[in-house]
């Protein structure tokens, strides 16, 4: 069923073209919407005509005429005023709300279908029997994508997302939980992540446009077909996750760039403190002081690079190979060795991967 705001809007646009008032009541004789207030206490009559097998009728000086949906009662149209041209403007009214609420179960039943797929709902002959039936191309290029506000549960981000691609566009907009938006994107057969890259900022900025705050957009790898748009989604979720721990710097994340990330995000948690006891016995990287530490991360941003590195930090090769001696007598690892410094690099991300899911209480 469409929402009331729908209504109102349709009707206040069709009065603007008729210059008629109209109501739209619900067969209880509740109104749904109205152009104006003189149309009211119109209660009972809609009841009463409701149940008359008639499909129009003129009751104290306004026309009623019934609006079905698929053969079922669903609304009564309240037209202000008598004669021949207030009964044909209310006719295609009418007929015209008619029309809205086929064009909003098709787009129910296909948002349904869609959300189903998200999910792995469906099994495979349903998927293609469905699509089918729903005129959904199933061998197209397409990538799904997930948008995240702090406006949370605010529903203005989906009716954002959907007023951004359009009403003729050949794109999926739904939601499968209070949280986050789903954008199944279709893409062109020439399109390159640069474009996928592209359509994600056009989305932000659009979002930002529309005053929300706190936006993130992952999306996951291009499916061919559309029994793979759920594995996208998957990816779109984990990078989602991912980046929120190892790139929480960055509004927009693909699941392809996640690297070891999305392999230390499906660590057991006991695994990882086994690890970090191992790597630096009793101690955390969360010791080291803020030198060391900046130390570190620019080490590792130059690949290792001594003489780039001290040049950055505006400082001495030989003050910065002494920092790099002091951590490994403290550590018993060589940053300067490849494997160590791999060793290292995965130890202060795994710590960072614990730090989060101890935020959100998954550690004991």
């Amino acid at each position: 069923m469409i929402s009331n705001q729908i209504l109102q809007n349709t009707i206040e646009g069709l009065k603007t073209i008729a210059r008629v008032d109209f109501c739209v009541m619900d067969t209880d004789g509740k109104e749904a919407a109205s152009t104006s207030a003189s149309i009211t206490g119109c209660g009972p009559e809609t009841v009463e005509f409701a149940k008359s097998p008639a499909d129009s009728q003129e009751i104290r000086g306004c026309q009623y005429f019934k609006i079905y949906d698929e053969q079922q009662l669903e609304y009564v149209l309240i037209a202000a005023g008598t004669g021949e041209d207030v009964y044909m403007v209310g006719k295609m009214v009418a007929f015209q709300i008619q029309n809205l609420l086929v064009a909003y179960k098709e787009r129910f039943d296909k948002d349904n279908f869609i959300k189903n797929l998200l999910l792995d709902n469906l099994l495979l002959i349903d998927i293609y029997s469905r699509a089918k039936k729903l005129h959904i191309q199933t061998d197209v290029k397409r990538v799904v994508m997930i948008v995240e506000t702090d406006n949370g549960k605010d529903s203005n981000v989906l009716e954002a997302m959907r007023t951004f691609f359009g009403s003729n566009s050949m794109d999926f907009i739904t939601a499968v939980d209070e949280n986050n938006v789903i954008v199944v994107k279709d893409l062109s057969e020439g399109d390159s992540a640069k474009e996928i890259e592209k359509a994600a900022s056009s989305m932000e900025a659009f979002l930002e446009k529309e005053g929300m705050t706190g936006i993130r957009i992952a999306y996951g790898t291009v499916v061919k077909e559309i029994k793979e748009v759920s594995r996208s989604y998957k990816e779109a979720k984990m990078a989602m996750d991912v980046g929120k721990i190892f790139f929480d710097e960055r509004n927009i994340i693909a699941y392809s760039e996640l690297g070891i990330g999305r392999l230390i995000y499906q660590l057991p948690i006991p695994l990882c403190k086994m690890f970090i006891k191992e790597i630096f016995g009793g101690r955390s990287p969360e010791e080291f002081d803020e030198e060391t530490l900046t130390t570190i991360n620019k080490f590792f941003e130059n690949s290792l690079n001594v003489s780039e590195t001290s040049r950055q930090l505006f400082i001495h090769r030989n003050t910065l190979v002494y920092r790099l001696d002091k951590l490994q007598k403290s550590t018993g690892l060589d940053l300067r060795v490849f494997e160590d410094a791999i060793t290292f690099r995965i130890a202060l991300m795994v710590v960072k991967y614990m730090n989060y899911m101890e935020s959100f209480e998954y550690l004991d």
